[in-house]
């Protein structure tokens, strides 16, 4: 975690955040990130008097299956909040060693996506929910993995941030569970636990894979 560590005390000991009324962390106001090909610039809303949308201002969902996710999803798997996610945006994301995945179905993509994000369906990375091994196959070669006959080699695997919609949403803990029955180190995935709830609450973008602005 050390690697993660560094970077993440940048957010807060760097020169000033600019000029905005709302910034992101004392010293961060906004930043940029490329998004299907498109730099899609990350600030938090600045009005202050915005108010989340219906969506993902429920209290209450039936459970199961959208009950309570646990703050540890497997054992070696980082949990992060936002700080540390915007730290990983900055640093892994943008110099192409890590991979931000939104693991929720295509129909939640279509909706708006936190900037950066790849869309790689739960249900493509775990066996348990209808993944063929073609699927995997192909995913564990997107994430920088190296097949030697019947193993995998992860020594050059990126660094995943998984996420779905929030902490009552099983999409993401669900992808992690799978990618570790295919060997994926644990020390090389991260759940944001937050999701889609969480970027909201805090008046982050949310766009569509053209990297264009979504209302939520």
């Amino acid at each position: 975690m050390l690697r993660f560590i560094l970077p993440l005390l940048s957010l807060f000991i760097s020169a000033g955040a600019g000029a905005l009324d709302v910034n992101i962390t004392p010293a961060v106001g906004e930043f940029e990130v490329k998004h299907n090909g498109k730099v899609v610039k990350v600030r938090r809303n600045q009005d202050t008097e915005a108010m989340m949308e219906f969506n993902f201002a429920r209290t209450s969902r039936p459970c199961p299956p959208f009950c309570a996710q646990p703050m540890s999803v497997a054992p070696g798997v980082a949990t992060i909040g936002e700080v540390e996610l915007v730290a990983f945006m900055q640093n892994q994301l943008a110099d192409g060693s890590g991979l931000l995945v939104d693991a929720r179905t295509p129909d939640w993509f279509e909706r708006g996506t936190i900037p950066g994000s790849v869309n790689i369906p739960y249900t493509k990375l775990n066996p348990d929910e209808g993944a063929d091994e073609f699927a995997i196959e192909d995913n564990l070669l997107r994430f920088g993995a190296k097949q030697k006959g019947d193993t995998w080699d992860f020594s050059e695997a990126k660094q995943l941030v998984l996420w779905c919609n929030g902490p009552w949403c099983g999409q993401s803990p669900t992808a992690i569970k799978g990618l570790l029955k295919q060997g994926y180190p644990a020390d090389k995935m991260i759940y944001y636990r937050g999701g889609m709830q969480l970027w909201q609450v805090f008046g982050l973008p949310v766009v569509n894979n053209k990297g264009e602005p979504v209302d939520e």
